[in-house]
């Protein structure tokens, strides 16, 4: 099969926006590009920063997806040369895995005929992940909610929220693994109610564009937060201050963190940033907006002559 060389897009993500955990993710306006041309075996590499040190061959993240993907069509991929640059950092609650794993699923799909229509992507990236928030939000764009199990995988887009995205990015990763170790394994019954509550009023919220209500429930959150602030010691600060002493709508750890977001009015970011950058030097702090569109495929002779 002729394979002409196309560039792949994914957007980062952050998860949770709170309460909303493993079930809301907004796709934001940070990359993972892959550069794809035909070639006589699988390599991967990267002049990023947080990508050099990842794998070059089919044991790439990236390049795992694809082959499980063609393997379960029932079909073989053409080996391609794929170039990646990314600017998620790894590890800090901005999707970087979540990214992969779309890459990969689009990876194949390209490289297979575009076979796969946006709801699949999403149902082979949540058996992967295990939830749908952010790989949905790195499919979609924008803001997303969902639910997922191992029959069924049901997400709804949500549309782009008009709003400034503030991040707090520290410097130390926290992967993951370590991050859901801290969870509970049960609530009690009152605790799910309450927590559910808190979730339901968030989504409403959100679809509504009523943001000061979404950035109350921020907050409100008893499913991670409480239990994940050990684990990030600012946690508990950064919200105080963002509440008590910028016109942000609200704060919460983005996805497992440590980064953690504030949901601000559109145009208030860089405000809100200068205040926290002086409050908390140690992080880098950054305005984001919510990605306007999710995966997209280019041409690479398109987006060289662009």
């Amino acid at each position: 099969m002729s394979v002409e060389p196309f560039v792949v897009t994914v957007p980062g993500s952050t998860a949770n926006l709170g309460p909303g955990f493993d079930s809301v993710g907004l796709g934001v306006n940070r990359y993972l590009t892959l550069v794809v041309k035909p070639t006589d075996e699988w390599y991967f590499h990267s002049d990023s920063t947080d990508l050099i040190d990842v794998p070059s061959g089919e044991d790439n993240l990236i390049c795992e997806v694809a082959l499980h993907v063609a393997s379960d069509l029932g079909r073989t991929l053409p080996p391609c040369n794929v170039k990646m640059t990314s600017d998620i950092p790894l590890a800090r609650g901005l999707g970087s895995s979540a990214a992969a794993i779309v890459a990969g699923i689009e990876l194949a799909n390209q490289l297979l005929g575009d076979l796969l229509n946006p709801e699949e992507k999403v149902r082979y990236a949540s058996l992967w992940e295990g939830h749908p928030d952010n790989v949905a939000a790195s499919v979609y764009g924008g803001l997303v909610i969902g639910t997922h199990t191992e029959e069924a995988t049901d997400v709804l887009f949500g549309g782009i929220p008009e709003v400034d995205l503030v991040f707090l990015i520290p410097t130390e990763e926290l992967k993951t693994k370590k991050a859901r170790g801290v969870l509970p394994e049960m609530l009690t019954h009152r605790q799910a109610v309450r927590g559910s509550g808190v979730a339901n009023v968030l989504v409403a919220s959100l679809l509504q564009g009523n943001f000061a209500l979404a950035g109350k429930m921020m907050s409100k959150d008893i499913f991670h937060h409480p239990y994940r602030n050990k684990l990030v010691p600012h946690l508990d600060e950064v919200i105080h201050v963002v509440l008590n002493e910028t016109e942000a709508y609200g704060a919460a750890l983005s996805g497992a963190g440590p980064t953690m977001l504030c949901l601000a009015p559109i145009n208030k970011g860089q405000d809100i940033k200068d205040l926290l950058q002086r409050r908390f030097p140690n992080f880098e702090v950054d305005v984001l907006l919510p990605a306007n569109q999710g995966v997209r495929v280019e041409a690479l002779s398109s987006v060289t002559e662009a």
